[in-house]
């Protein structure tokens, strides 16, 4: 039987603007999906079979509300999902314009208030494998502090981490050295880091990704995963390099295939009684990869994150 996985981060409503071609400012109309990284990973990982918790804060509103209903439904463990009854449910607003440009505004809310008393220590310490992959948890205290503690806490106890810094610039204005020293705090304590490449550029400041991925394994890091669109991923363990292909597809929209990339790689590594050694077989991990790849381009098919998510039939 797999490992249950614990994806550690925000659950947050988008409200996409469905009007064409427009800014916030002009927009009228909205749909509402369920999203944040950490759920986007929950979902791949129990939609191909395996076992995912999700740990985090929303608000106790409908909102709230909907989005644990959302998880309960696709029979993610949503019992380390706390109610807020102060702050309201984070909301993200998007819309796209003319150039391709996002328009975009953040209205943060209970997820940043997740303390370390809430966090469910016993649930964390009964998991071998927790992610931390989460776009908003390094904004600020309390759930800064909180998400970092677990991680070292995690890895004073030999558990099995994975960390996806996401990267969103939205979220950072005047703040990218914050985000890059925090990240690399994160990484150094991984022992599997998915980063895209402006992620690995960004981070290192350095353009050559075997460069960059060098510095990111000095840090401490195990294996790197650094995606690459359509070119597949360029995987490394330290000793090996290699850049696995992707498969071909037809792309609409890739919102979550990096996150569905993740869950596929955990619910294989899930599966193994030590995960860690699959990180030092570079053909078993090669093949993990492959089919990560496979997973996450099929999330391109198709318009909404969640809802795009393949199962384990349509993989194989």
């Amino acid at each position: 039987m797999s490992s249950t996985v614990i994806c550690i981060g925000e659950l947050l409503i988008d409200f996409f603007c469905t009007d064409v071609n427009i800014d916030l400012v002009d927009g009228q109309n909205f749909e509402k999906h369920a999203g944040g990284a950490p759920a986007n990973v929950c979902a791949t990982i129990v939609k191909l079979g395996g076992n995912a918790k999700f740990c985090g804060k929303v608000g106790n509103d409908p909102f709230g509300h909907f989005l644990k209903k959302t998880l309960d439904d696709l029979n993610v463990d949503t019992s380390m999902i706390v109610l807020d009854k102060e702050h309201p449910t984070t909301l993200a607003f998007v819309s796209l314009k003319a150039d391709g440009e996002r328009d975009f505004v953040f209205n943060r809310g209970a997820d940043a208030f997740l303390s370390e008393d809430e966090l469910g220590k016993k649930k964390l310490e009964e998991s071998n494998i927790l992610h931390f992959g989460s776009a908003t948890a390094l904004l600020e205290d309390p759930f800064q502090s909180t998400y970092l503690n677990a991680m070292r806490t995690a890895k004073e106890g030999d558990k099995f981490i994975s960390f996806d810094p996401n990267f969103r610039k939205d979220l950072w204005p005047d703040r990218i050295q914050t985000f890059i020293d925090l990240a690399k705090e994160g990484i150094a304590l991984a022992d599997f880091v998915k980063v895209s490449e402006d992620e690995l550029r960004i981070i290192t400041g350095m353009n050559d990704v075997k460069q960059g991925i060098l510095y990111l394994h000095n840090l401490g890091t195990k294996v790197i995963a650094v995606t690459l669109g359509k070119e597949g991923t360029f995987i490394s363990n330290g000793k090996n390099t290699e850049v696995v292909p992707s498969i071909k597809v037809n792309s609409i929209d890739s919102t979550g295939a990096g996150d569905a990339f993740v869950g596929a790689t955990l619910y294989q590594l899930a599966k193994s009684r030590d995960p860690k050694n699959i990180l030092e077989d570079f053909e078993h991990l090669k093949q993990v990869i492959t089919f990560s790849n496979k997973v996450g381009a099929m999330v391109c098919m198709k318009v909404g994150a969640i809802a795009a998510i393949p199962n384990i039939e349509e993989v194989s």
